[in-house]
């Protein structure tokens, strides 16, 4: 990864990534902005793939450079997720392997920061899981309780989606 001095970032895509939207990808990398704003820099041509401009769903392909706006709040840094929910997300996995994890989702708990929520379920086991690969297969609505499915790599992503 190469940044410079006005906090731009690029992004060489790897083989987890390969073939994940590009909206996500950089929503991945901007922590704690919202995804209005993740849509807004894509819209308005900040983010670009290998130079060129692109559309919130295009996908990446390995081997591509993304360019990466700065985050204009603190968006980089760990979403503080409560240690209490991380360990009540805990007990409810139902399933995990190398390729996969089930999640027992409470009712009331949203998948996704925003909408006022500064984290997710998906923040709060991307700090259980730290350093290591965890994606959404699907999403449930906040009020939506049941089984959430996660890929733990991007070729698991890709044989769910």
């Amino acid at each position: 990864m190469k940044e410079n001095s006005g906090g731009v970032r690029n992004v060489q895509v790897g083989p987890d990534h390969d073939g994940q939207r590009v909206d996500n990808f950089v929503s991945a990398r901007l922590k704690g902005v919202p995804r209005s704003l993740v849509y807004r820099v894509i819209r308005t041509g900040q983010v670009r793939i290998n130079g060129k401009r692109c559309k919130p769903a295009h996908r990446v392909a390995e081997g591509d450079t993304v360019r990466i706006p700065p985050a204009p709040r603190g968006g980089d840094g760990p979403v503080d997720v409560p240690d209490r929910v991380v360990g009540m997300l805990q007990k409810r996995i139902l399933y995990v392997d190398s390729n996969m994890l089930v999640l027992d989702k409470p009712t009331g708990m949203a998948v996704h920061a925003g909408s006022g929520l500064s984290w997710g379920v998906i923040d709060a086991l991307r700090k259980l899981y730290r350093d290591e690969y965890i994606e959404l297969a699907h999403r449930l609505d906040r009020e939506t309780s049941g089984c959430l499915v996660l890929a733990r790599t991007g070729q698991a992503l890709k044989r769910l989606a």
